[in-house]
């Protein structure tokens, strides 16, 4: 349910929220809702509103499946900062264009960024002997630094108050 306070939000045109409730549609099965919200959203920049567009062309929900609309929308997101449209890019390069080369530059920026999976890619490709140990040092260090400055007293406390 949404309240009145992020009603006057959306209607104010504000991204985050307009991509919360793009959430809650696609939550609901609602994907043309999701995917109207998830448009004015990412019209604004918002990131995650990219992000999410990205996600309903990958999987066909509400749109017809449409790869290039989907890569647009993930590069979009990427450049902006989005570790998982970064990490969803080395994926694609990865399985889909079989450009390792460029998938590992997607995986290790991801990383840097403090992306699980993708330091996991750059893990892997490391022991394969694709990535040298340099890099993955330095993505093992920038990784641990975005980690670390995403911690803190209040977001621990909010881990524990929603794992309960």
């Amino acid at each position: 349910e949404i309240d009145h306070n992020q009603m006057k939000r959306v209607k104010a045109n504000d991204p985050v929220a307009l991509n919360c409730l793009g959430d809650k549609y696609d939550d609901e099965g609602d994907y043309e809702k999701a995917f109207e919200y998830y448009t004015k959203a990412a019209e604004l920049g918002n990131l995650d509103g990219h992000y999410n567009l990205s996600l309903l062309y990958a999987e066909g929900k509400g749109v017809q499946k449409y790869k290039k609309k989907e890569v647009y929308y993930l590069e979009e997101a990427a450049i902006g900062g989005h570790a998982g449209a970064r990490y969803n890019l080395g994926a694609y390069e990865w399985n889909g264009r079989r450009d390792d080369e460029r998938a590992i530059k997607h995986f290790i920026i991801a990383a840097k960024q403090g992306h699980d999976k993708a330091l996991e890619q750059v893990k892997l490709s490391f022991v394969d002997g694709i990535v040298s140990k340099e890099d993955y040092a330095a993505a093992l260090r920038a990784y641990q630094a975005a980690v670390d400055a995403t911690k803190s007293p209040m977001r621990e406390e909010a881990k524990a108050f929603v794992r309960r």
